[in-house]
């Protein structure tokens, strides 16, 4: 199995991550890849290879341990405990090209689908056309598979990264995806209309943090819920105006 990091303006050209990796997969020879981001800090196992996609977790570090990267490593918790929660029901919604292997001919075959014309969303749409496909996924949720990525240290590479995300979102068309991100916009816009819907909402992503990572303080948590429909809004609206290169 090869390992594949690309590096905008190394191997691709100046066109972007998609580029990158489809130069890097096509001259792979091994029957998977493994996609990884180059700031990440690498699992210490690898997992079988029993399936066509292979959902890996990840885990976001503490940076400087600013309440930014503080309340970003509490709500990267709640996204990946949904991720695997979604993929071992058989319903997968998230997984990132971070830490992910697939099979290096199901990728090629599914490369036309991963909109090029979009600067990010490789991963997501890889999913979308797994789901579509019928292949073999699953997700390996054990420690030894995990791999470290660090927050956003500034304001701006945060705002930036989340309407990047969200500006992909209005062309994913796989069901599930399209569900559970209007249940996430719903309850939040809900919770910004009618804010004592918290009291509901609050216990439940609660637990989905602390599922996944129990150094999350209640008051980090309370902090994020109460912030987090606010800049969602705005990353799914500038996300939509504002086209963002990669």
């Amino acid at each position: 199995m090869q390992v594949i990091i690309p590096r905008r303006g190394i191997n691709d050209e100046g066109k972007g991550k998609k580029y990158a990796l489809l130069k890097l997969i096509s001259a792979a020879t091994s029957d998977y890849v493994w996609l990884q981001d180059d700031d990440i800090t690498p699992p210490s196992a690898t997992p079988d290879l029993n399936a066509d996609l292979i959902i890996l977790p990840l885990r976001m570090a503490a940076g400087s341990g600013s309440l930014l990267c503080r309340l970003q490593q509490a709500e990267y918790a709640a996204i990946q405990e949904l991720t695997m929660m979604t993929a071992k029901a058989g319903h997968p919604i998230m997984c990132s090209g971070a830490n992910l292997i697939v099979r290096r001919d199901k990728w090629l075959e599914a490369k036309d689908d991963l909109h090029f014309e979009i600067p990010s969303g490789d991963d997501m749409f890889l999913l979308e056309s797994a789901k579509r496909r019928g292949w073999r996924i699953v997700a390996k949720d054990q420690k030894q598979y995990e791999a470290i990525v660090q927050p956003q240290e500034s304001l701006r590479a945060f705002l930036r990264q989340r309407m990047r995300w969200a500006g992909k979102a209005p062309h994913y068309t796989d069901r599930d995806i399209r569900r559970w991100g209007m249940v996430v916009v719903a309850a939040n816009v809900l919770q910004i209309l009618c804010f004592p819907i918290i009291l509901i909402k609050f216990p439940l992503e609660y637990k989905l943090i602390k599922k996944r990572d129990i150094s999350v303080s209640l008051w980090l948590a309370l902090i994020l819920e109460v912030l987090y429909p606010w800049y969602l809004l705005f990353s799914i609206l500038a996300g939509l105006i504002i086209r963002r290169e990669w």
